[in-house]
C-alpha cells in the first residue's frame, strides 16, 4: 500500500502522557504516508501491542511504567523482531546515548526536535538506516574521538583504579573505606563510576578485568574467598 508514491509505514506511539501522544499523533497526521495504528501508555502495553499490532516503526519514550523504554527495545531486539524503535528523550547525556544504541534502537529523536525531524527519522529507520537529532550524533561522535585509541584502565581515575584492586581482592565497601580512609557511600559512589566507565556491573566481572590487567594476581583474590 502506498500514499503519494511512498509505501505506507505504520507507526506505534508508547508515551505515558495522553498529552504527548496527542501532539505526535498530530505531528504524524502530517504525512499522508505513516499510519498510527495504535497507542500504548506504558512499557507492557507497548510490548504488547508490537507483538499485536506489528508496526514498522515503535515511537516510544524512555520513561514510562511499568518497564521503560530501553527494556521494551532489548526485549524486541533479543527476540529479533521486526520492529524498529525510535526512541524519544529530553536527555542527551552520553549515557542514555550508550544505553539506547546497547538496547537496540534504530533511533534517538529529542522531544525539542522540530516535527520535520522526527518524521525524516521515521522515513530513515523504516528504511533501513539510523537517525540521532543532530545534538546526539554530536555527542556520539565526540564519545568516539574521546575514545580512540584509549584503552579502558585510561578511563578510570587513579582512585578509582585503588577502589578496582580492592574491590577484586574481595574488600567490602566498609572495608574499602576504611583501607581508604574515604566515606562508605564516596566508596559506593567510586564503584558505579568503575561499573559505568568499563560496562562491567558484578563483581566477578570486575575482578576478571583485574586480573586480566595484571592489577591483581589470583593469589590476591584467592585470599579473600
Amino acid at each position: 500500500m502506498k500514499a503519494n508514491g511512498k509505501k505506507i509505514i505504520k507507526v506505534l506511539l508508547a508515551d505515558d502522557h495522553p498529552v504527548v501522544r496527542k501532539g505526535l499523533g498530530s505531528c504524524l497526521a502530517k504525512a499522508r504516508h505513516l499510519k498510527l495504528v495504535g497507542e500504548a501508555s506504558d512499557g507492557n502495553e507497548a510490548f504488547r501491542l508490537a507483538h499485536e499490532l506489528a508496526p514498522d516503526i515503535l515511537l516510544m519514550d524512555i520513561s514510562m511504567p511499568q518497564m521503560d523504554g530501553l527494556t521494551v527495545s532489548e526485549k524486541l531486539r533479543k527476540e529479533n523482531s521486526p520492529v524498529k524503535v525510535i526512541i524519544l528523550s529530553m536527555h542527551s547525556t552520553r549515557e542514555y546515548v550508550s544505553r539506547i544504541v546497547q538496547a537496540g534502537a534504530r533511533g534517538y529523536v529529542l522531544k525539542n526536535s522540530p516535527p520535520e525531524e522526527l518524521l525524516r527519522a521515521i522515513d530513515l529507520v523504516a528504511a533501513g538506516e539510523t537517525f540521532f537529532s543532530p545534538d546526539v550524533a554530536r555527542l556520539v561522535l565526540n564519545q568516539f574521538v574521546d575514545n580512540a585509541g584509549q584503552s579502558p584502565m585510561d578511563k578510570l581515575t587513579a582512585r578509582e583504579r585503588e577502589v578496582l584492586v580492592l574491590i577484586a581482592e574481595g574488600r567490602s565497601n566498609k572495608q574499602i573505606a576504611d583501607d581508604l580512609k574515604l566515606g562508605v557511600r564516596t566508596v559506593e559512589t567510586h564503584r558505579e563510576r568503575v561499573m559505568r566507565k568499563l560496562s562491567i556491573h558484578s563483581v566477578a566481572g570486575l575482578t576478571k578485568f583485574a586480573i586480566s590487567h595484571g592489577l591483581v594476581g589470583l593469589d590476591e583474590t584467592k585470599k579473600q574467598q
